[in-house]
């Protein structure tokens, strides 16, 4: 297995190559910018693009994909309920300061329970809303991964004061989609460093206390 997570972007977005050594095979998540920087490491590594998937339809998240997918000819997944999110898109820049770019609704939904990702290294999609009303985590159960996107963070969770943002959803997210994965997954947040689903049971404030339900 081929994993590379590094951030981009003035938010520092943690992208994520997973390549497959055998297929050549490769995704990636959350090309939010430094397309070229993304292309040339698919390049160095050999791996042809098979999927761009985005956990969620903020800017420091899709921002690249139209772009990647200019470039490789991969499908864009991103949850439809997002597509409000790539509506705002000048707006969002707005927030930034920084120049609006070029957005298309996805080719493929990621929907609850559907599997993506590659043959050998599949992941199931959770619907977790709360961030945003698309925001979805993928599970790579084989792997003991979650790359959590913006709903799960190490010692915190989400921003839901942003247009399409619920705390009450997200919280019920937590607690019934992510929560319910073992203690030893490895959860990549959107930004910042690695956690496990267990460590942010017991040291996480907002989860402290919250009860696990399957």
């Amino acid at each position: 297995m081929i994993f590379e997570s590094f951030p981009v972007g003035p938010l520092a977005c943690n992208c994520t190559i997973l390549g497959d050594e055998e297929s050549r095979e490769a995704i990636v998540i959350d090309p939010g910018d430094e397309v070229s920087r993304i292309a040339k490491r698919l390049s160095e590594q050999g791996l042809k693009l098979k999927q761009i998937l985005v956990t969620h339809g903020h800017i420091d998240h899709v921002g690249g994909a139209l772009k990647l997918r200019r470039l490789t000819g991969a499908p864009i997944f991103m949850n439809e309920r997002d597509l409000a999110q790539l509506d705002m898109m000048e707006e969002q820049a707005g927030w930034l300061g920084i120049r609006a770019p070029e957005t298309a609704p996805p080719d493929e939904g990621l929907a609850e329970g559907q599997v993506v990702g590659l043959e050998h290294y599949p992941a199931l999609v959770l619907h977790t809303p709360g961030h945003t009303q698309g925001s979805i985590c993928l599970h790579f159960a084989p792997l003991k991964l979650l790359i959590a996107g913006d709903t799960l963070f190490a010692g915190s969770i989400g921003r839901t004061d942003f247009p399409g943002g619920n705390f009450e959803q997200i919280m019920a997210s937590l607690r019934t989609r992510v929560l319910a994965l073992p203690d030893e997954t490895r959860v990549l947040p959107g930004h910042g460093p690695l956690t496990t689903i267990g460590e942010e049971r017991e040291g996480n404030p907002f989860l402290r206390g919250e009860a696990e339900t399957s």
